[in-house]
């Protein structure tokens, strides 16, 4: 009788295994002759009669590094709220290169391009298979932590004609529904315009040493560095889209570095939830909301607001 037990024990386990596995698929999602891009895919359980909204999820790891696995929390959650998501594998051109101050500017921006370009054939991936999967392709999102997070505001606002490697080319109308980043950066603010605004949240550390909060070199180098790298920060970038009178939110973690580059994928992911479900509410929103974290430093000691 205990074996008996024992084994329809095992085989319900074995059945709830192959239902969790079943939420995920792992797609290629571009291939040629030198390169295979992977992504994993989470859909709801439940169907859809309008199409999945569809959140990307880039990871970080300063272009050299990371994995598509750190996407998974925030995928699968989402999944369970009603939204596909998928986070994805890139082209980590930084591997074996320097990404810090003694880098190459050159080869830190083409990092970029290849990221971005690389998320665009993601999206292109879904236009193209959006009946198979279900997707609305009105209400695409993209999302990132750290060298993620600078790919999806370049992916948003840099112009594809002109960035493009892979002579891929997206409709010439179609926008993403909005972003989230975390600990994210631009090299550019005139790159965000009036035209081409979409909702934005963004999350990040006042004490970010990495990547600046505000506006500051890449990694505070000094100005006759070779990778001096300009960036613009989420609070740089929060700051010109209300002059612009766009809907953003920031998240400001008070004293906190780079390690809160990815805290709201993991963490508090209803907050990301209720973004997306605002944005396709309709809802406009400005609002910088300030979270304590008992740190402090030298470069968030510069914001009254944490005192």
């Amino acid at each position: 009788m205990n074996r008996l037990k024992n084994i329809m024990l095992l085989g319900c386990c074995l059945l709830l295994f192959q239902a969790e596995a079943q939420k995920m698929q792992t797609l290629t999602y571009f291939r040629n002759d030198t390169l295979k891009l992977d992504l994993d895919l989470f859909l709801p359980e439940k169907a859809s009669n309008t199409g999945f909204p569809l959140l990307l999820f880039v990871h970080g790891g300063g272009f050299s590094g990371g994995e598509r696995q750190q996407g998974h929390s925030i995928c699968k959650y989402l999944s369970q709220h009603g939204y596909a998501a998928a986070t994805i594998s890139y082209t980590l051109y930084m591997k074996g290169r320097k990404f810090s101050c003694d880098g190459v500017l050159s080869e830190k921006i083409q990092a970029f391009r290849y990221a971005v370009n690389d998320l665009w054939l993601a999206t292109d991936f879904f236009l193209s298979n959006s009946q198979k999967y279900n997707i609305d392709v009105s209400r695409i999102f993209i999302s990132g932590s750290s060298a993620g997070a600078e790919t999806v505001l370049h992916a948003a606002y840099w112009n594809r004609d002109l960035m493009q490697i892979y002579g891929l080319k997206l409709p010439e109308n179609f926008k993403y529904a909005g972003l989230v980043s975390g600990a994210g950066a631009i090299m550019d603010l005139n790159l965000i315009t009036k035209n081409n605004l979409i909702p934005m949240m963004l999350f990040h550390g006042n004490g970010d040493s990495t990547v600046p909060y505000a506006t500051a070199a890449h990694h505070y180098c000094p100005t006759d560095a070779t990778g001096w790298l300009m960036l613009f920060g989420s609070y740089s970038i929060y700051n010109h889209v209300k002059e612009l009178n766009g809907t953003v939110s920031l998240f400001t973690f008070c004293g906190g570095g780079h390690e809160y580059s990815g805290t709201l994928f993991e963490k508090d992911q209803q907050l990301i939830l209720g973004f997306m479900d605002d944005v396709l509410a309709g809802k406009k929103f400005g609002a910088h909301n300030i979270i304590p974290t008992g740190k402090k430093n030298e470069k968030s000691a510069a914001y009254s607001f944490c005192d």
